[in-house]
């Protein structure tokens, strides 16, 4: 089902491209995250309980990040695709072709300047490795959510979608 960040969010194919690829971006992006947070908070590599929680992690579902990635894929389309969902590919490529190759990268790219952050690797750990059963994801989602706000410039309304902060 199509999610329509915008009014013309309509870059269908982008949008497929960007869901085919949602479980092996996420599995980078947790990978990612765990090691920067080991060579952040862990330089000298000292084993305790929750370096080894990290290190033995199997990072298999992704369900808690599917928002996430959503909302990342939204700007995306709105950042890049917002004025103009159509355009003429003259290298022989097929959209689709171009799609998996930008997407990807520009993903690996934000993923890379996000582990700056602490908030944000705390967010992912959370969601991840440190997932209690009793949990309600509410907080580590509402992070994240303040996150792309912060680092974009945008905001992501219920009703309006994505729509860009005017900074003073």
């Amino acid at each position: 089902m199509h999610r329509k960040f915008f009014p013309r969010d309509k870059n269908y194919v982008l949008e497929q491209v960007q869901v085919s690829l949602e479980n092996n971006l996420l599995q980078y992006m947790v990978d990612y995250v765990k090691v920067a947070y080991l060579l952040r908070f862990n330089p000298l590599g000292i084993v305790d309980e929750t370096t080894l929680r990290i290190q033995e992690h199997p990072a298999k579902n992704y369900d808690h990040l599917h928002e996430f990635y959503l909302i990342l894929a939204g700007v995306y389309r709105f950042k890049y695709y917002s004025d103009n969902q159509l355009e003429f590919i003259f290298d022989g490529r097929d959209p689709r072709e171009k799609y998996e190759a930008e997407w990807p990268e520009t993903f690996r790219q934000w993923t890379k300047e996000f582990c700056r952050h602490e908030q944000f690797l705390r967010a992912i750990l959370e969601l991840t490795v440190f997932y209690p059963e009793d949990y309600t994801p509410q907080m580590a989602g509402l992070r994240l959510s303040s996150f792309i706000t912060k680092f974009f410039e945008v905001k992501i309304d219920s009703q309006k979608g994505i729509l860009r902060i005017r900074v003073a």
